[in-house]
């Protein structure tokens, strides 16, 4: 009698996330697509600088240092006549889709399902103002962050196709990306070298050393880290509050691991080291005026992982279809918020 009824359970539980994950995903969508379209001039930093961009690509050839791929879509977009909004909602699309690619790959690699893990990531995604930045402010970055997650968990996969796939959609969207991939090899490393790896590059940043060294060994490129922003808001030199936020979300895994149900809690600390390699381009360069931009992608992969934690938590009413979908609801509310309000990190 148990065997018919558990796979039935099994069964039951697997439609509702297919039906209530799904038709959350929806709404919530739709939501966040029509914030981001539709907002404002001002709603967003780069809004209006996009957008006279964008709007010059009407009067035929334009000299522009923007990526290959970025001026790709805009110019499909603008040939195809759709004005300002349609083309914001497309360069949404675009990171909600990368998000998706990064979302299945990390399900993945974790054992786990993307129908119970993609509405709970989406919903830490749209209630972060990292997110936002993503989406409004540092586009290109944000639209090169998600590839760049999918390529660095191919490689620790072995997934050689895929990695070179999603390394050259990433660097197309923003040439950042190429620090990221030069990183890679450092998943071949023993997790405990790649922590060691880690916790000196953290020390030498948080001493100014990366800095110090930058400076004396490549002038040039240290003027160009720095050239970047000239009158930015966020002040140039070493961010230790940058620093330790970024390392509370390496150690949040091995925090709660108790709390989260096996093999996915050892699993969830394994893929670790990739937010560690995501991490290093901050640590190595993150002393320039908006360092926040090269934490990008580690603090989107941070969305990923509490969402796995909270899919996979021994506790059943954080992992509740019922309570994920709500939860996507109330966060493409906050989020529609956070646009209308220029909130961003």
């Amino acid at each position: 009698m148990n065997s018919v009824v558990l796979p039935s359970r099994r069964i039951a539980a697997a439609n509702a996330w297919v039906v209530l994950g799904g038709s959350a995903l929806v709404l919530a969508g739709l939501v966040a697509l029509c914030s981001v379209a539709w907002r404002a001039p001002w709603q967003g930093t780069d809004t209006p600088i996009y957008a006279a961009w964008y709007l010059s690509l009407r009067s035929g050839v334009v000299v522009t240092r923007f990526e290959p791929l970025f001026v790709l879509a805009s110019r499909l977009s603008s040939a195809g006549g759709l004005g300002v909004s349609a083309w914001q909602g497309l360069l949404f699309l675009l990171l909600a889709g990368g998000g998706a690619v990064a979302t299945r790959a990390y399900a993945r690699d974790l054992g786990s399902t993307a129908n119970k893990l993609l509405p709970a990531a989406t919903m830490f995604l749209l209630l972060s103002p990292v997110f936002v930045n993503a989406s409004i402010n540092a586009t290109r970055q944000g639209l090169a962050a998600f590839p760049i997650i999918a390529a660095l968990l191919a490689f620790q996969g072995r997934r050689w196709v895929a990695f070179v796939v999603w390394s050259a959609v990433a660097t197309g969207f923003h040439y950042s990306a190429l620090l990221y991939i030069a990183l890679a090899p450092v998943l071949l490393l023993p997790p405990r070298w790649l922590q060691g790896v880690a916790a000196l590059a953290f020390a030498a940043y948080a001493a100014g050393l990366t800095m110090i060294a930058t400076r004396i060994l490549s002038p040039s490129a240290y003027a160009a880290v720095m050239a970047y922003g000239p009158y930015a808001v966020y002040r140039a030199g070493v961010r230790l509050d940058f620093a330790v936020f970024t390392l509370f979300w390496y150690g949040l895994p091995m925090l709660v691991a108790r709390s989260v149900r096996e093999p996915w809690a050892g699993r969830i600390v394994d893929l670790q080291g990739v937010y560690l390699v995501l991490v290093l381009p901050f640590l190595l360069v993150g002393w320039g005026n908006y360092s926040n931009r090269f934490l990008l992608p580690a603090w989107l992969f941070a969305s990923l992982v509490v969402a796995a934690l909270c899919v996979h938590s021994r506790l059943p009413l954080l992992r509740h279809p019922v309570v994920i979908g709500l939860g996507l609801l109330m966060s493409a509310g906050v989020f529609a918020f956070y646009i209308s309000q220029g909130v961003a990190l």
